[in-house]
């Protein structure tokens, strides 16, 4: 005789609020928010912990759903387990304050945020919007003008999923993503959105068209990842696409 289904009640949100108020467990998410898999060595470093400690950490976020484990031989990698933890990041940096610089190598970094980096699966920081700006400038992309107005409901926004204007892609826009060879890739989630970028204030590119546009990126070696965090270099090769295909010269945008 089967043993009864079990009821249940509300969520209990308080769980994911228990594994979040860790601040190495925190880190290790946001190592992992360019959506790549990284090895818990790497991720331990991340967080400034020990690995036995880091072990722990990543067992508690991969049986919460958080985090999916690979092995590749003597090796495991993680990475987050989807779009909806992505977001859910997202969401969260929406409302968190941003953290002091303590350090020479966290300046550097935060520097490197700023210029060009991920924000999970698209790009973001000056790249991110200079290239948003430059698709809005020639007509590719229609609904605002990607600027953030600051309201007053607003205030502490630092970075979010932006929901008030409703960008599409124009016919003079699909022409230009097939000659420029960017292929959205096809699925369920919206088109095109963007989010509020933290660091500039403006907006920049999300959804499945900034998915496209980081592969694209990425595939034609225009950018490089950095060995570490969310931080991305543009190439030399990168720079010459920026001018040739987006009409952005990245050596004045970058000094500006």
């Amino acid at each position: 005789m089967s043993s009864p289904e079990p009821v249940v009640g509300d969520v209990e949100i308080s769980e994911v609020g228990a594994l979040l108020a860790d601040r190495a467990r925190c880190r290790v998410l946001m190592a992992l928010h360019d959506g790549r898999a990284l090895p818990a060595s790497v991720l331990a470093d991340e967080a400034g912990v020990s690995r036995s400690t880091a072990s722990g950490h990543l067992g508690k976020l991969t049986d919460a759903g958080l985090l999916t484990v690979e092995a590749h031989g003597r090796h495991r990698y993680y990475r987050l387990a989807g779009d909806q933890v992505g977001e859910l990041l997202e969401k969260l940096m929406a409302l968190a304050p941003p953290r002091p610089v303590r350090s020479l190598r966290e300046g550097t970094r935060a520097a490197q945020l700023r210029t060009a980096r991920t924000c999970y699966d698209h790009l973001a920081g000056r790249l991110g919007v200079e290239l948003m700006a430059a698709l809005l400038r020639d007509g590719c992309l229609a609904g605002g003008d990607g600027q953030f107005r600051l309201r007053s409901a607003d205030r502490d926004r630092v970075s979010a999923y932006g929901r008030d204007v409703d960008y599409t892609v124009t016919p003079r826009g699909w022409e230009f993503l097939d000659t420029a060879g960017i292929r959205v890739p096809k699925g369920n989630r919206r088109l095109v959105r963007y989010c509020v970028d933290w660091s500039e204030q403006r907006h920049h590119l999300a959804g499945q068209l900034g998915r496209a546009l980081l592969d694209h990126f990425l595939d034609h070696s225009w950018v490089e990842r950095r060995a570490v965090g969310r931080g991305v270099r543009v190439t030399r090769e990168g720079r010459a696409a920026l001018a040739d295909v987006f009409s952005v010269d990245w050596a004045t945008t970058r000094a500006g």
